[in-house]
């Protein structure tokens, strides 16, 4: 089911690689992160090749609902607390940064930029509100308490960002795509030191960036263990009252509200990839109960990378991998998280310092309790008997009646009724 972005856009196409080439860099993903990299190498004057596997924003970076915020729910109180006051306060300048660098590029650009206050709003008491507020005023950013968020449903208050803002991702993506030297239906099929192989062709680079969702390289960094997908789900609403700001509950299972337009873009329904969860029906039980004069004009669903932290990978992707970075892990919070890997990557594949890949490490400490879950859930479909297997790891496969796929727990990949790839990390169709 297409989103209302790409139901408006449509970016231009790039042919095939053609035979062998080379590049100082190769970029394997045509998302979101994957074309800022490319954007901001190019801005450097850094030769750099995009390699896609399928079409430019046919996956994640299609089916966002486009918020442009360091407002990433309620976890700068737990950010301080995990990993101290400093490195707290260069994540949020990381992501006031990457939302400063889109006011900058959308200056020139007719993507339906605007500046929009963001609420996280909590329907379970004010405690956690409080906390992250005296949080943020020590990092000196001026977010406030709201008693009563103007929503058609009860809360208990929430905690406003001022200045933030929304967006058309495809349309803002279609004027960074002209020179950028790319080829579409290019699939990596196998990585070695400064080389990729595709069916089409080798590519040579010094530095490689997979950007890719989630990695498609096992071998190193753990990234099967170190993040699992969440699944959440959306509604274009036609005839909802007008909304004024960007709200997202700060409860795992809570909704998402924006305005675009004329519609309103309500989302929620999550659950981890492959278990089960409130989908569109809930979606549906919602708008029916608050806007019941209200039309479902368009649905989409899209899936996220959750870390055990959360905060992304961004860096070297293992510590015994030279030259191949990594941007993945972005928790949900995709537009400021792919501005900020795009700025921080084109760092050190230059050889420079910067000061927030400390923070990004993908090689920090995995000991947090989100492991322990992931290697739980893993272990349960590697032990579950079933036919279907997922290519990725050989997973059990569960059945998603909502969305009539196969959808893997452990690591999020997903395969339609006819078991051609949907999601990854897999990397090919179910063998027949």
């Amino acid at each position: 089911m297409p989103s209302i972005w790409s139901e408006t856009v449509r970016l231009p196409r790039f042919s095939p690689l053609d035979g062998d080439t080379q590049t100082r860099v190769l970029i394997i993903g045509g998302g979101l992160a994957g074309i800022l990299c490319a954007h901001a190498l190019r801005r450097d004057g850094v030769d750099c090749l995009l390699l896609e596997a399928e079409e430019l924003c046919g996956g994640v970076t299609q089916n966002t609902t486009a918020k442009i915020t360091s407002q990433h729910g309620l976890i700068y109180d737990g950010l301080i607390r995990r990993f101290g006051l400093e490195k707290a306060r260069l994540y949020l300048r990381a992501n006031e940064d990457a939302l400063e660098q889109y006011r900058v590029l959308c200056r020139d650009i007719d993507c339906d930029f605007a500046e929009e206050d963001a609420f996280v709003f909590s329907r379970a008491g004010r405690n956690r509100l409080r906390r992250e507020v005296m949080a943020l005023r020590r990092l000196g950013f001026p977010a406030e308490l709201v008693p009563s968020p103007p929503l058609p449903f009860p809360t208990d208050g929430a905690v406003r960002f001022p200045r933030q803002a929304r967006f058309h991702p495809l349309k803002f993506l279609a004027a960074l795509l002209p020179g950028l030297r790319i080829h579409e239906h290019t699939k990596v099929l196998e990585l070695a030191p400064g080389m990729a192989v595709t069916h089409q062709g080798r590519v040579r680079a010094e530095s490689i960036i997979i950007a890719t969702h989630f990695p498609i390289l096992n071998k190193h960094g753990c990234y099967f263990l170190k993040q699992y997908q969440h699944r959440s789900y959306v509604l274009a609403l036609r005839g909802a009252p007008e909304l004024s700001g960007m709200y997202v509950d700060e409860a795992p299972d809570g909704i998402s509200l924006r305005r675009e337009g004329q519609l309103l873009l309500l989302g929620g329904g999550g659950h981890r990839t492959g278990k089960a969860g409130g989908g569109w029906e809930a979606l549906d039980a919602f708008a029916r109960e608050y806007w019941p004069q209200a039309e479902t004009v368009c649905r989409w669903a899209t899936q996220d990378c959750m870390t055990l932290d959360g905060v992304p990978y961004i860096g070297a992707y293992s510590r015994g991998t030279r030259g191949l970075f990594v941007a993945t892990g972005f928790n949900k919070w995709g537009m400021t998280s792919a501005m900020a890997a795009a700025e921080i990557l084109t760092d050190l594949v230059q050889g420079r310092e910067n000061p927030y890949a400390p923070v990004f490490n993908p090689s920090r400490s995995i000991l947090r309790p989100q492991l322990a879950i992931n290697a739980l859930e893993a272990a349960a479909g590697l032990l579950t008997p079933t036919v279907r297997r997922c290519p990725h790891m050989g997973c059990a496969l569960k059945y998603n009646a909502a969305e009539h796929s196969w959808d893997c727990p452990c690591h999020g990949s997903r395969f339609d009724g006819e078991g051609r790839l949907l999601d990854g990390p897999a990397t090919g169709d179910l063998r027949r």
